[in-house]
């Protein structure tokens, strides 16, 4: 399912028609197009013609605009711009529909302020005691005589932090997104014999254009592809995940 919106869908019609005009006036085939941009011919067509329902998600065609303006030496990068596009994780629409949980529980506003009442009356009940008071003298008295003793300290042991690292290594061509711990680390084509690796402390997102062609890694573990060549596949990585794997 595609997520095109009104005006993106009359912004493709509009800049598909002219790429397909000025291919024409090149005299070239959309077979050489093809060649050019390593983009499958079925998604050039469906981009020619403004037929949105066969294309993949709005980002990746906005890289299909690029790379094919470039082919026809036009500015890809300023064409690609005006075609406006939503970020967005693929599990969005199902966040959007989860039931909004609200709370039926109401608290009294003086019930707080009762509870610090009683809470602070102890406390001063406490340290008026006299029983308490002759305690914290003789504590300090026998603080005063005993020998100074050199106090060592002792650092808390460190949280030990297992870090997701993801190493791809691709068989063919495909474009990329990597997010590291929610920030875009890399976006763009890798081809084939390319390796990359990304760490993260949290979680690591990579997005695909071609799974198939992405060979991944995790923690020096056994590489598998990411999905399905030719399809489209967005895979997050954690420490939880990657340890179950």
């Amino acid at each position: 399912m595609n997520s095109f919106n009104e005006a993106q869908q009359e912004q493709l019609k509009e800049i598909g028609a002219y790429l397909r005009q000025v291919r024409l006036e090149k005299s070239l085939r959309i077979e050489q197009i093809t060649v050019k941009t390593l983009i499958r011919q079925v998604f050039l067509e469906a981009l020619e013609e403004g037929r949105y329902e066969d294309l993949p998600e709005p980002v990746f065609v906005q890289g299909f605009i690029r790379r094919y303006a470039d082919a026809l030496g036009l500015d890809g990068t300023a064409l690609a711009k005006k075609f406006a596009i939503n970020f967005f994780l693929f599990d969005s629409e199902n966040e959007n529909h989860k039931p909004k949980q609200q709370s039926n529980i109401h608290i009294p506003l003086a019930v707080p302020y009762a509870v610090l009442l009683v809470v602070a009356s102890l406390t001063l009940f406490f340290k008026l005691s006299p029983q308490n008071s002759a305690n914290s003298a003789a504590k300090s008295k026998s603080q005063s005589t005993a020998p100074a003793q050199k106090t060592l300290q002792t650092s808390p042991s460190e949280v030990q932090v297992f870090p997701v690292q993801v190493t791809v290594e691709l068989q063919d061509h495909s474009w990329l997104r990597v997010k590291v711990d929610g920030k875009t680390a890399f976006e763009g084509t890798l081809n084939k014999g390319d390796k990359k690796t990304w760490t993260a402390k949290k979680q690591l997102t990579i997005l695909s254009g071609n799974a198939g062609a992405v060979l991944v890694s995790t923690n020096n573990k056994e590489q598998k592809p990411l999905g399905v060549a030719g399809r489209v596949k967005q895979v997050t990585f954690t420490p939880e995940s990657i340890s179950s794997q």
